[in-house]
């Protein structure tokens, strides 16, 4: 066999094993890395409702606009809280001329002598006086409620973040407890991965993750935690507390998909997030070891 045969057969030789290597390669990561592209960026979104009932005389935001925790969102017509806080105040007064007397009454027949006033009367008098006492601390109560509600016709933002589903218009009437708004807290923002279950064990709390959302931006975090319990929809429980078992099975059974929540670390500059945008989410457990990690899987 001339040398130019045997060269040709060990670079096809090279080429085969080089290829069979490289199928392995990416055969092991898609099957068994721990990745996915079911990625979902979630945030704590704060339903906006008002504590009190009333006419809306003033909306100070538009819809998907930014606002810092303490902005004013909306206003309740202020007027009937302002003469309830004022009838309470009114109310206040009274119960405190009362009490006054009530304890001046008392205190005058404690100092006389039991020939001039019994003591079934010292008695009535001390008793009058607790009970207007506990008038008064009542009334107290009443204007610190009074006063709360008109302080409560201001909504303001509880958090920063971002105003969305803006369903409320000056003259509407907002219901107390009603929702009128959403507001999406801008600090709040984490990924949610829906890991098959066979890829579980090679997830730590703490290993590093690189988030490629479909824009094409890249994000960092870590894990943060797993769910430890998703909803079996083969065994529902039945009406009766007890498990309404499935009477058929499937051989063929599909890994089921674990919910992974991850931090963000860090978000590139300019970047602009929405809870609900899909992500591809790779975790590198090996990073742990000081071994370094390029993301493969765009």
């Amino acid at each position: 066999m001339s040398v130019k045969k045997i060269i040709s057969v060990f670079v096809s030789l090279l080429v085969v094993t080089v290829a069979l290597f490289v199928l392995r390669t990416l055969w092991s990561h898609y099957m068994d890395a721990p990745w996915t592209r079911d990625g979902r960026v979630r945030a704590d979104i704060i339903n906006i409702a008002a504590d009190v009932g009333g006419l809306v005389v003033d909306v100070a935001v538009a819809d998907n606009q930014a606002v810092k925790k303490g902005d004013l969102l909306l206003r309740i017509d202020p007027e009937h809280f302002q003469l309830a806080v004022q009838q309470a105040e009114a109310d206040v007064a009274a119960r405190k001329a009362l009490l006054k007397q009530r304890k001046s009454n008392a205190e005058r027949r404690a100092d006389l002598d039991e020939q001039v006033v019994s003591r079934e009367s010292r008695d009535d008098a001390s008793h009058l006086a607790a009970a207007a006492l506990a008038d008064y601390q009542q009334a107290q109560a009443r204007l610190a409620a009074a006063r709360l509600d008109l302080q409560r016709s201001d909504v303001r933002a509880p958090v920063d973040g971002y105003i969305t589903n803006l369903n409320v218009y000056r003259g509407d009437f907002a219901q107390r407890g009603q929702a009128t708004m959403a507001l999406v807290d801008s600090h709040s923002f984490y990924i949610n991965g829906y890991f098959e279950e066979t890829r579980l064990p090679l997830i730590k709390v703490g290993d590093p993750v690189q988030m490629r959302i479909m824009s094409g931006a890249l994000l960092q975090g870590h894990v943060h935690s797993v769910a430890r319990g998703i909803y079996d929809r083969d065994n529902p429980q039945s009406h009766e507390l007890t498990a309404d078992v499935n009477p058929t099975f499937n051989w063929v059974r599909l890994a089921q998909r674990v919910p992974v929540r991850i931090s963000i670390d860090r978000v590139p500059e300019g970047l602009l997030l929405a809870a609900g945008m899909t992500c591809t989410v790779v975790v590198n457990p090996q990073a742990n070891e000081g071994n370094e990690w390029l993301m493969s899987v765009e």
